[in-house]
């Protein structure tokens, strides 16, 4: 029983999926967010970094000598750098990494990835899929920033590659919804979810454990955890993704820490909670990670969230002392 799968792993989805191991390429495709630029929103939601969650993606240096040399790729003016996205694939391929599987994904992570004209959206994804290893396309982005059209236009590449869109919901309690300041709404998210199921497009939902007015902390009386967990249970979503609310440099999460407005969870009481996320979940949805660590440089609190094994080992630990797996009170 020691071996027992508690839940089901992303890298062997993968596995299973592709026949051997497949890894993701983090790109930075040079996107804003409604939630920044004015249009729904100015400065983002309350933990978001300066780049959008892309911190992990690599900071290419800029190269004048060969910004303008790949013509197949138009040059985007990326949050990272000045590097064509087709150069940031190169690149990719051209490092360790790429020697670490044969197979990839292309992943638009950080910011909104749909959230540009239909023209360019099909200019920046055909930049990045210049390689017969990559078999797969992912996008993350906000459900408001999901249509018709643009669900038609990633439709068109599953014909080549497996698709899979990422929505941030983070939490399904609208009044914390708005204290974070995401400026969508759970309608908005359910809305995004029935057009991405019409085109049989694959859908990974983020979340947040720990986040401001999210109530008691306590693993018994978990009203607000246990809000989110059933909302995703009456949606058709193949993934999850779940983080912890950490607080990094230069955002209004770090400010209310610094007030003593906020006081992020504990170690223990994150993994209670993920446990209870992950019990009750449906046990059809793949985790594709029970973590989401901050750059070292850029991590405010807490502390543990910069030891991933800790989480990872924490985590397991629980579910195998208390005889737990995914959806074993899902119902």
């Amino acid at each position: 029983m020691e071996n027992i799968e508690r839940y089901k792993h992303l890298n062997k989805y993968l596995k299973e999926k592709f026949g051997e191991r497949t890894l993701k390429i983090c790109i930075d495709g040079g996107f804003t967010c409604p939630n920044r630029d004015g249009s729904k929103g100015i400065g983002g939601c309350i933990f978001c970094s300066e780049k959008g969650s892309g911190e992990h993606i690599k900071n290419i240096e800029f190269d004048s000598n060969n910004l303008f040399n790949y013509n197949e790729s138009p040059l985007f003016i990326c949050n990272n750098s000045t590097v064509s996205i087709s150069e940031q694939v190169k690149r990719y391929f051209n490092s360790y990494k790429a020697k670490r599987a044969n197979k990839f994904i292309a992943y638009f992570q950080n910011f909104t990835n749909t959230y540009d004209t239909l023209e360019n959206l099909k200019l920046k994804y055909d930049s990045a899929l210049i390689d017969n290893r990559i078999v797969g396309l992912e996008v993350a982005t906000r459900p408001d920033c999901i249509t018709e059209d643009t669900a038609r236009l990633l439709k068109n590449y599953t014909n080549k590659y497996y698709v899979c869109v990422e929505l941030g919901l983070q939490t399904a309690n609208e009044k914390t919804g708005k204290f974070i300041n995401r400026c969508y709404t759970n309608d908005d998210f359910s809305k995004a979810i029935t057009v991405l199921n019409k085109y049989g497009i694959d859908v990974v939902v983020h979340i947040m454990i720990g986040l401001p007015t999210e109530g008691d902390k306590n693993i018994e009386t978990l009203p607000d955890i246990k809000n989110t967990v059933d909302f995703l249970n009456k949606h058709n979503i193949q993934g999850l993704k779940i983080h912890s609310c950490y607080i990094v440099k230069n955002t209004k999460l770090e400010k209310l820490y610094y007030d003593g407005k906020y006081q992020p969870i504990t170690l223990e009481q994150y993994i209670e909670q993920c446990a209870y996320v992950i019990t009750h979940i449906n046990s059809n949805i793949v985790i594709h990670r029970i973590s989401g660590d901050a750059p070292k440089e850029l991590l405010v609190a807490p502390s543990w969230n910069s030891h991933k094994k800790w989480v990872l080992n924490g985590l397991d630990k629980y579910l195998r002392e208390n005889d737990l797996w995914q959806g074993k009170y899902w119902h």
